[in-house]
């Protein structure tokens, strides 16, 4: 479903639509997913070493070319003669589009939709291979560390290592999310300490 079509007339009614029918289209990829729902994924849901699979979604040119002249118009984006002159031998999506495609498959299915808070970052963003028309990447996101705030007992962080892993195994993008995530509320001290 192209995102970018959805009438825009009531916004809260498209986004969810739009987030329903994507979240159709791909799915858990692994031998497990979470025992939560994503309606119903807390913190202690998040567990350390575990590692979860989703997918696919399918790359085409014109999703390509649509992307780059609006956020990152570099002619390597843009040009199919001058990407095909260039050192990949032809167009390639940006590597910001292709950090939006990671994000949408991790928005689907992997952070919670009532307990995600913030973000105060990611680490180490590398774009290793290019993203190319034609490819069909799925999102792998591993639980590297969890911890419980010291300061704040209502929620705690999530550090995962994400990557968007194309049809031949290469990875487009790989980065390490860091996420807070309330904890679940029949789970908080009466007192507001942990």
């Amino acid at each position: 479903m192209d995102v970018s079509k959805v009438a825009m007339h009531d916004t809260s009614i498209s986004v969810e639509a739009s987030r329903a029918d994507h979240a159709r289209m791909t799915r858990s990829l692994g031998p497990a997913d979470f025992a939560a729902p994503i309606h119903d994924r807390w913190f202690a849901d998040y567990m350390t070493g575990a590692w979860y699979e989703y997918g696919h979604l399918d790359v085409d040119e014109e999703e390509i070319l649509r992307f780059a002249k609006e956020f990152d118009p570099q002619p390597i984006h843009t040009d199919p003669g001058f990407a095909r002159s260039g050192p990949f031998g032809g167009i390639i999506a940006s590597g910001w589009h292709t950090a939006g495609l990671a994000m949408r498959l991790l928005a689907d299915h992997y952070l919670s939709r009532v307990a995600s808070l913030a973000s105060p970052g990611i680490d180490e963003l590398r774009w290793r291979v290019p993203l190319r028309p034609g490819d069909r990447v799925h999102l792998r996101a591993t639980v590297l560390d969890t911890r419980p705030s010291r300061s704040k007992p209502d929620r705690g962080l999530v550090v995962t290592h994400v990557e968007l892993l194309n049809q031949d195994g290469g990875v487009p993008i790989a980065f390490r999310a860091m996420n807070l995530l309330a904890v679940r509320p029949d789970r908080r001290s009466p007192s507001g300490s942990a």
